[in-house]
């Protein structure tokens, strides 16, 4: 992957990672590379965890934010906002395959764990 070798990578949500999601886990795994995620659903595709708000949370608020500007609100009158809850997602068979044994108090702390 690099002639320097790194011990984990943070893929950031982009475009690329959302059209090549499969392909960057897939490629971690054959690296042996732990990599954390923004989403739940990328650890469910075989990613090791994310942490982050949830996909659903964001479409909702963007269907909003879409929703006033038909209505007239000009987008420049819109706050910034934030994500007001994260979830916290762990694969296990990933962890396993990567040789890594996740800690009891992170797995408690989970809102998903897949087995």
């Amino acid at each position: 992957m690099v002639a320097e070798r790194v011990d984990a990578f943070f893929p950031v949500a982009s475009v690329i990672l959302s059209t090549d999601r499969e392909r960057i886990i897939q490629l971690a795994a054959k690296h042996r590379l732990p990599a954390i995620y923004d989403w739940r659903e990328q650890v469910e595709a075989g990613g090791l965890m994310a942490y982050g708000g949830t996909l659903s949370g964001f479409t909702r608020r963007a269907a909003a934010y879409v929703d006033r500007v038909l209505k007239g609100t000009n987008p420049a009158d819109l706050p910034v906002e934030r994500a007001t809850a994260f979830e916290l997602a762990i694969n296990l068979n990933t962890a396993k395959t990567l040789g890594l044994t996740m800690p009891s108090s992170l797995l408690l702390r989970a809102d998903h764990v897949i087995q």
